[in-house]
């Protein structure tokens, strides 16, 4: 009968052990995986700004790519339902088309650049710290760092240069979920949406000499990320 009852306390403890202590006041978490960012985008046509055909509007609309790269996430608990979490990545890299355009030199892969998200937020977690599974929400403030623009060589061929796209600042949203394997070590998913806007330009003087083109381009990316975390 003893043994009986001991064995069932130890499945007991062993079932209650990933419930106890998910996330508490003071906590650092820290998690890491892949991050894949989609955007969402919604762009202006393109228009000559500079230039002799200054005001032209040449139609057409922006593209941009999916790229999937690390993803980091630190969070500081400053409660037992708030914490402060930044989201930080290796650079992703994203290349930028052009179709639909009256120029017919235009259409095709403009080029390409990199880009970092750092994102601030505030996230809430609503239950009780002792469920091993941990739903939140979150929203702060997003700062992408445009970077390391180049024009494909097919545009260079027909005389583009010098492509440049404009930093962004926005509001950033999140749902996730992290689950307790043990007191320590957790799984994660999660889901962002971030506004990013920024307008690219570019040159090219085999059109007519001192011509650039712009585009505002809405990116807003949803972002997923699955992976692993650590608590300390």
């Amino acid at each position: 009968m003893h043994t009986s009852l001991l064995s069932a306390s130890l499945v007991a403890l062993a079932l209650a052990a990933p419930f106890a202590q998910a996330h508490e006041a003071g906590d650092i978490l820290i998690r890491a995986g892949a991050i894949t960012t989609r955007p969402n985008v919604d762009s202006s046509s393109v228009k000559v700004d500079q230039g002799p055909l200054s005001g032209a509007d040449l139609g057409g609309k922006a593209t941009i790519s999916n790229d999937t790269q690390l993803g980091l996430n630190f969070a500081y608990m400053v409660t037992n339902h708030l914490g402060i979490e930044l989201l930080a990545a290796t650079p992703f890299e994203h290349d930028v088309k052009i179709k639909g355009t009256a120029l017919s030199a235009a259409n095709g892969n403009l080029g390409s650049f990199k880009q970092l998200p750092p994102t601030l937020s505030l996230v809430y977690y609503p239950l009780d710290s002792s469920s091993a599974f941990q739903p939140y929400v979150g929203a702060g403030v997003n700062y992408t760092w445009m970077f390391d623009e180049n024009v494909s060589s097919d545009a260079e061929a027909n005389g583009f240069s010098h492509f440049r796209a404009k930093n962004s600042w926005g509001m950033a949203w999140q749902v996730g979920a992290d689950y307790m394997l043990t007191d320590r070590l957790m799984l994660n998913a999660q889901m962002r949406y971030i506004d990013i806007d920024t307008r690219a330009t570019v040159e090219n003087d085999a059109v007519a000499p001192g011509t650039r083109a712009r585009v505002n381009v809405d990116a807003d990316p949803f972002i997923y990320m699955v992976g692993l975390g650590y608590k300390f």
